[in-house]
């Protein structure tokens, strides 16, 4: 592994560096543009204006590598439990396979065990092969299909 990351909630002057890790895919470079940040300030301000929602950055050596974003959903099914869903999982290309990324899943997961919540979901797209790997490898099972639709 690199140097031990920090992962903590994320401040405003990392909206760039978030940016940027979110393009950097095949998937992610045709939909965001990390050049233009407004929408992505726009987007943090409203995350951290929200109480149930954690977005989260890994830290290494003073350099934001990784992000993740923790939504805490209230329900009434299983018993009126409340769940965890994990979106925006990325880790800087250069740190894969180092245990970074099965680090930040964990941490994510203590904060979600620690804000009550009884099972943790995550969406990852269809063309992410590798990303449904590691996450079965964590632990995961691909229980549910999800689907979408734009609006």
């Amino acid at each position: 592994m690199a140097a031990a990351p920090l992962f903590r909630r994320a401040r405003r002057e990392d909206v760039p560096a978030i940016a940027a890790l979110l393009a950097d895919d095949a998937l992610g470079a045709g939909r965001e543009n990390p050049s233009d940040v407004a929408p992505y300030f726009a987007g943090f301000a409203r995350i951290e204006a929200d109480p149930s929602n954690l977005l989260a950055v890994a830290e290494i050596e003073g350099s934001v590598r990784g992000c993740l974003q923790l939504t805490f959903v209230p329900g009434l099914s299983n018993r009126g439990a409340e769940f965890a869903l994990l979106q925006a999982v990325r880790i800087d290309a250069s740190l894969r396979g180092q245990g970074v990324g099965q680090a930040f899943v964990e941490w994510a997961m203590d904060q979600a065990r620690s804000a009550g919540c009884a099972a943790i979901e995550l969406l990852t797209h269809a063309s992410r092969t590798e990303a449904q790997r590691f996450y079965v490898r964590l632990g995961f099972a691909a229980s549910h299909l999800g689907m979408r639709r734009p609006l």
